[in-house]
């Protein structure tokens, strides 16, 4: 069982004890159902065979990247779990280049 502790550094917890910390993100994330594309993420990553502590791991990062970037458009207070769903696919364009 993979653990994610989400909050200002999120941590990830793997069986054999291994944690990660992520610093991506903030604090305009914490807003009801940001949590949400979270799981929803890493639930996608699993689905795509992906390793479950790299699917974490991943989803983790991309998740804060994409807040951070949401708080440089909107900023923190304006920022809300929508806009993370649609500041993915930009970030994915990023990565595949």
């Amino acid at each position: 069982m993979i653990l994610v502790l989400k909050g200002a550094g999120t941590i990830i917890a793997e069986p054999d004890g291994m944690t990660h910390l992520n610093m991506t993100g903030n604090a305009g994330m914490a807003k009801g159902g940001s949590g949400d594309v979270l799981a929803g993420m890493i639930g996608s990553f699993l689905a795509q065979g992906i390793e479950p502590a790299k699917a974490a791991m991943a989803a983790v990062y991309l998740h804060g990247m994409a807040g951070d970037r949401c708080a440089a458009e909107f900023s923190q207070c304006a920022m809300l779990p929508t806009d993370l769903i649609n500041m993915l696919p930009k970030l994915f364009l990023e990565i595949e280049r």
